[in-house]
């Protein structure tokens, strides 16, 4: 069954305005609570979100929610020109709704939820950390996507690799992995220090495993 840009529309706002509200509303509630739920807490909830976005939405736009993730699937062909503004503008606004959401209902701390780099590291580790675990949840989406689509694990899968890149990675870059989970608390709480590496590391590692995955679409078709 083919979706019109509209439906496409709708679930990428919906999906992506579910995920920030769960990976940025789960930081804000943990510092609320005085840090006892900790980043197993922050790696659980946008597993959950996800899972519930994929499965909901996959089969509609193959539940991008993030544009790193969009830009990849436009290099391997499954989405056209035009549809990379569909998708950017429905991430963004449904980003921004989402920090909006959190802010009105759950709080403000950790300006938000906002992603940030350990201090204590330097920028050629926590860039190179960003885009690795930005390439792994590529990778597996494609690879999810390449072997059985969106059905069976492949939700679990992929909120999977979600959850296990925060709790392994995030103490370094703050495994953002989604430009568009960066921007919004970013703009709502007006801390744009580190904004930047989220809007470069997760394209680099999203473009990089595109172009590994290209031919096998290709060949697939």
């Amino acid at each position: 069954m083919t979706y019109s840009n509209l439906q496409i529309f709708i679930v990428e706002l919906i999906g992506t305005f579910i995920l920030v509200v769960f990976a940025t509303g789960s930081i804000v509630y943990d510092v609320q609570t005085g840090g006892t739920l900790g980043i197993a807490f922050a790696a659980v909830a946008p597993f959950i979100a996800l899972i519930i976005g994929i499965y909901c939405f996959g089969k509609v736009s193959l539940a991008h929610f993030n544009p790193a993730v969009t830009i990849g699937f436009y290099i391997t062909g499954h989405i056209s020109k035009i549809q990379i503004v569909i998708y950017f503008t429905a991430e963004i606004i449904g980003a921004l709704l989402g920090s909006l959401f959190v802010l009105t209902f759950i709080g403000t701390e950790a300006n938000l939820g906002a992603n940030a780099p350990n201090p204590d590291f330097s920028m050629s580790l926590v860039f190179p950390v960003e885009v690795l675990a930005s390439a792994l949840l590529m990778t597996v989406i494609f690879t999810v996507v390449y072997t059985k689509g969106l059905r069976g694990f492949g939700g679990i899968v992929i909120g999977g690799i979600v959850g296990l890149d925060i709790f392994f990675l995030a103490f370094i870059s703050g495994a953002s992995m989604n430009p568009a989970r960066a921007l919004a608390p970013a703009l709502f709480s007006g801390v744009f220090e580190n904004l930047w590496l989220y809007w470069t590391a997760p394209y680099v590692g999203t473009v990089i495993t595109a172009f590994l995955f290209r031919n096998k679409f290709r060949n697939q078709k």
